[in-house]
C-alpha cells in the first residue's frame, strides 16, 4: 500500500520552490509513493489531504528557526503518529539546537539516493525556472561560508545539465556554489546556448575564473539577472578588476554587474570604505553584505571586533537612503563622493547630513 509522504516548508520568506523537497518528492513516488507539498505560509492550507505516514519538513538560514519550530509543533500536534524528519540548512548547520524542535530526526547535509533526481516541479505549476546543481562543494574554503561544512571540496561534477532541465521552463537557474570551477564548464555553455533559454547563475560567479573566452561565453547567453561577483577581501582586488574589465569588453553593461562586499568581519571599516570605492570607480553596482555568523540564531546581531553599532548603522543608513535596493549603483555624484572623502566616517557620513537625519 503506498504511503501518503508529506512535504512542508516552513512559513518564512524565499523566492524559490524548495528544491530539496521537491527531490524528495521524485524520491518517494519512484518508491510507489504519494507526496504532497505544503507552503505552511498559507495558513488555510496546513492540513494535508490525506494523513502522512511521514513529514519531511526543509530549514533555511539559522536565524529563521522559528518558523520551522513552529511547523514542527503544528504537525506533531496533528499527527503524533508520523515520524517527522527535519532537514536543510538549519538542521545541517546546528543540529543540537534543531533538536529541540521535537522533530524525530534531524537530518544533516545531502540526500545521496534523491541527488541524481529530476525535482517534481509537478508540485510547483506556477513555477518557471529549472533549478539545477552543475557541481557540488567549492574549491575554496571560506570560513565565513557555510558551504564547506554543508557540502565541502568540489564534487559532483557534471558534464551535462540537460536531465534537469525541463522543457516548459523559460529559465535556467544555477545553484551551484562556484559554477566556473567546474571543468566541464565549457561544454555546459554551450547546451546553455542550444537551449535558448533565460539564464540565471544565481549563486554567483568566481572572478578569478572569468577568462577571455569565459567571458564571451557569458555574454552570449540570454542572461535573466545581473552578474554577481564578490569582492570580500583586499587580496581580491586584481582578480575583481580584471574580471569587469573583461566582462565589460564583452559587452556587459556596468548597471547588470553587481559585486558583493562583506563588512562587519575582518578588515576594518576604512579597508570595505577602499574597497567600495573601488568599485564604484570600476562604474559598477556595489552591494554590501553584512557579515552573519553561520550558528547566530538571532539576524544582525554579530558586532565584528573591529566594526561598533555606529559603524554598522552608518552603512545601513547609507543603503536606505542613497541605495537602489540596498546596493550602491555608480553615479557620478557617488563616485565622486567617494574619491574626495578621506575615510570611511567621512565618506558615509555624508549621506547622513545630506538627509537631514541624525547619524
Amino acid at each position: 500500500m503506498a504511503n501518503h509522504i508529506l512535504l512542508v516548508e516552513p512559513a518564512y520568506y524565499s523566492k524559490f520552490p524548495p528544491i530539496g523537497l521537491l527531490k524528495l518528492s521524485t524520491y518517494h513516488k519512484s518508491k510507489g509513493d504519494r507526496t504532497e507539498y505544503i507552503d505552511f505560509k498559507n495558513q488555510d492550507q496546513r492540513k494535508p489531504k490525506k494523513t502522512p505516514k511521514k513529514i519531511y519538513i526543509t530549514s533555511l538560514f539559522t536565524w529563521t528557526w522559528k518558523p520551522v519550530w513552529d511547523a514542527v509543533a503544528y504537525y506533531k500536534n496533528e499527527f503524533p503518529k508520523a515520524e517527522i524528519w527535519l532537514g536543510g540548512v538549519y538542521a545541517s548547520l546546528m543540529p543540537e539546537h534543531a533538536k529541540m524542535s521535537r522533530a524525530d530526526h534531524i537530518f544533516k547535509g545531502i540526500f545521496t539516493d534523491a541527488e541524481n533526481l529530476m525535482p517534481d516541479y509537478d508540485l510547483v505549476p506556477d513555477w518557471d525556472g529549472s533549478i539545477v546543481f552543475s557541481s557540488r562543494g567549492c574549491c575554496n574554503n571560506c570560513d565565513f561560508c557555510a558551504v564547506p561544512r554543508l557540502e565541502g571540496k568540489m564534487s559532483s561534477l557534471r558534464k551535462s545539465i540537460k536531465p534537469f532541465v525541463l522543457d516548459r521552463h523559460s529559465k535556467i537557474i544555477f545553484f551551484d556554489n562556484n559554477f566556473l570551477a567546474n571543468k566541464y564548464r565549457m561544454n555546459i555553455f554551450k547546451e546553455l546556448i542550444d537551449f535558448d533559454k533565460k539564464i540565471d547563475f544565481n549563486q554567483g560567479i568566481d572572478a578569478r575564473f572569468i577568462t577571455e573566452p569565459v567571458a564571451k561565453k557569458i555574454a552570449s547567453l540570454k542572461l535573466d539577472s545581473t552578474i554577481r561577483l564578490a569582492y570580500d577581501s583586499h587580496g581580491q582586488q586584481k582578480f575583481v578588476k580584471q574580471a569587469v574589465e573583461r566582462l565589460l569588453d564583452v559587452g556587459i553593461k556596468k548597471r547588470d554587474i553587481f559585486v558583493y562586499t562583506l563588512f562587519n568581519y575582518t578588515e576594518t571599516p576604512d579597508e570595505f570604505f577602499n574597497r567600495v570605492r573601488d568599485i564604484l570607480n570600476w562604474g559598477v553596482v556595489c552591494y554590501p553584505m553584512r557579515y552573519e555568523s553561520l550558528f547566530t540564531i538571532g539576524k544582525n546581531s554579530y558586532i565584528s571586533p573591529l566594526w561598533s553599532n555606529h559603524t554598522i548603522e552608518l552603512v545601513q543608513h547609507a543603503r536606505r537612503v542613497i541605495g537602489y535596493g540596498g546596493a550602491f549603483p555608480a553615479y557620478e555624484g557617488l563616485v565622486n563622493k567617494f574619491n574626495n572623502a578621506s575615510g570611511f566616517e567621512e565618506a558615509f557620513e555624508l549621506y547622513a547630513e545630506k538627509s537631514g537625519e541624525s547619524k
